[in-house]
């Protein structure tokens, strides 16, 4: 690997590592708005939403660029077509922080009622999701990517059951048919941001070996 190669790539690195602050931090925020019903914080997550998607764009045209310049192969190869999924994914979640931020703000327009019962444990789950996939991207670490993996099933749980419990919700309370359909929406949007960060740390095991582990291809430990 040439030093000017190895300068772009760390480079790089540094630059989807940042959006992922502002990912993680979107996330903080929006589930935060959500709890505490704090309509500003909802806002800021909307207002900040354009640096992300900006900032997306640059890392592909980065990506794009060492790609011409150095046409690297094997690990690095791997490791910038990592970048260019992981980049995406990162994206996605800033798109699905805002939709919660955006439920939020309706909820905190309504009564104060109850929150579904697994909501918090849900939330805290996916932002440790989001921690640890980050992580496991900066470290290369394969233990924690599959630590993100195998949380994912936990979330598609509780994301069932506050669909159940909401389901009962409008039945019993015809009323309340607006906002059990927000918090649906919510609970959504916290199962696709696990999903995203399941795709990193996927991300990370190619990167780390090479093996594909979509769609049920999971490498053996």
């Amino acid at each position: 690997m040439t030093k000017h190669l190895l300068r772009d790539l760390d480079q790089l690195k540094k630059h989807l590592l940042e959006v992922g602050g502002l990912v993680e931090d979107a996330i903080h925020k929006a589930t935060t708005a959500l709890l505490e019903r704090r309509v500003d914080l909802a806002q800021e997550v909307m207002g900040g939403d354009g640096e992300i998607d900006d900032r997306e764009v640059a890392i592909e045209e980065e990506c794009l660029k060492i790609l011409a310049l150095h046409q690297p192969v094997a690990a690095d190869l791997r490791f910038i077509v990592a970048v260019l999924k992981v980049n995406n994914d990162l994206e996605r979640m800033g798109d699905l922080a805002v939709n919660i931020a955006e439920r939020s703000q309706e909820l905190a327009a309504t009564a104060p009622t109850p929150m579904p019962t697994g909501f918090p444990i849900m939330i805290a789950k996916v932002e440790e999701m989001v921690r640890d996939c980050l992580g496991a991207l900066v470290a290369l670490d394969m233990d924690r990517a599959r630590k993100v993996v195998d949380a994912d099933d936990e979330v598609d749980d509780i994301h069932r059951q506050t669909f159940l419990e909401m389901q009962g919700i409008m039945r019993e309370h015809p009323d309340q048919v607006v906002r059990a359909t927000a918090i649906i929406s919510v609970s959504r949007n916290l199962e696709r941001i696990a999903d995203q960060a399941t795709n990193i740390a996927e991300d990370v095991m190619f990167m780390v070996d090479g093996d594909i582990v979509r769609h049920g291809g999971a490498s053996t430990p």
